[in-house]
């Protein structure tokens, strides 16, 4: 997949695709939904598949003293774009120039000019341009008068009926539920970050660590997950590793502020300095202070016995 993170990058061979345009924090399976009926019309045309979508979020622009509140980084969630077949991803630069800009102006300058796509694809509640004044049915109507196609996709349901939406997965994660979040992203919520050097503590008790940090991501309720972890370059890439990992601030040794803390099982691999994908499958117990080392030490054994048996390994 070809990632373009400015209009300039856009060249003659990159424009007549069929577009998937939102944010897809998470990439859930409602964004799935939209960028399906992408693919789907893709196909029909014999066009590219492209995603059309924003750096950074434009809630992170607008309101830049809030708490971290995305499910996926601008890496992670180019990662799931590209396992769904997406041959180019236009990550628009979200600054204040473009926040100012007219819906009328995004589309007739910016999707039609810019990047000329052939047909669009966006959700029911897609709203764009200045004070977000631009809604699904206008750029339907918009792109119909410029000669382009404009599919808008309906609300995805779960089977209880909710909408499947981002704010449902991150009250999943705060409260300690990752299989519920899986259930709505269509894979387990997962950390990409590079391993960095910790006081190897891990080590002197039997159970190496690789620390991780959380970044502009959620944080999802603090405690001990049963985990699978992938290298995503180099010897031992590609295979998801069962392990178990704490996210938490250590209060039993000192606080480094929040880690994400994995031991990998049965694996002898020097993994300071690289990139690691992380997934959280099931929520073990909530994070809790030791009365020693000799007291963690036995309780980390029983979480890795027990997240060894929730994985099956």
């Amino acid at each position: 997949m070809e990632i373009l993170r400015s209009l300039e990058e856009v060249e003659p061979r990159h424009r007549g695709s069929v577009a998937a345009i939102g944010n897809f924090d998470g990439v859930h399976l409602g964004h799935r939904a939209v960028i399906g009926e992408a693919a789907r019309i893709a196909g029909d045309l014999h066009a590219p598949l492209s995603v059309v979508t924003f750096e950074p979020h434009p809630r992170q622009f607008f309101q830049a003293n809030l708490d971290p509140f995305r499910l996926s980084t601008s890496k992670g969630r180019a990662t799931r774009l590209e396992d769904l077949g997406v041959d180019t991803l236009f990550e628009i630069p979200f600054n204040k120039e473009f926040a100012q800009l007219s819906a009328e102006t995004f589309i007739d300058d910016v999707l039609l000019g810019r990047l000329g796509l052939r047909h669009v694809v966006i959700g029911y509640d897609f709203n764009f341009g200045h004070r977000r004044r631009g809604t699904p049915d206008m750029l339907v109507e918009r792109a119909s008068q410029k000669g382009f196609g404009a599919t808008k996709v309906a609300a995805v349901h779960e089977s209880d009926g909710a909408v499947y939406s981002s704010s449902r997965i991150r009250q999943c994660l705060m409260e300690g539920d990752p299989r519920g979040a899986a259930s709505l992203l269509g894979a387990p919520w997962e950390i990409t970050a590079k391993v960095e050097e910790g006081d190897r503590r891990g080590r002197t008790i039997g159970f190496p660590t690789a620390n991780l940090r959380l970044g502009d991501l959620l944080c999802p309720r603090l405690g001990v997950y049963a985990i699978r972890a992938m290298l995503t370059s180099g010897e031992g890439s590609g295979t998801w590793m069962p392990g178990v990992a704490n996210l938490g601030i250590r209060p039993t040794v000192n606080d480094r502020g929040v880690l994400l803390e994995v031991h990998l099982f049965d694996r002898e691999i020097d993994l300071y300095g690289r990139e690691l994908r992380v997934r959280l499958v099931d929520f073990i117990r909530p994070e809790r202070k030791f009365g020693g080392l000799d007291e963690l030490t036995a309780q980390i054994g029983a979480d890795a016995a027990q997240a060894r048996e929730l994985l099956g390994h």
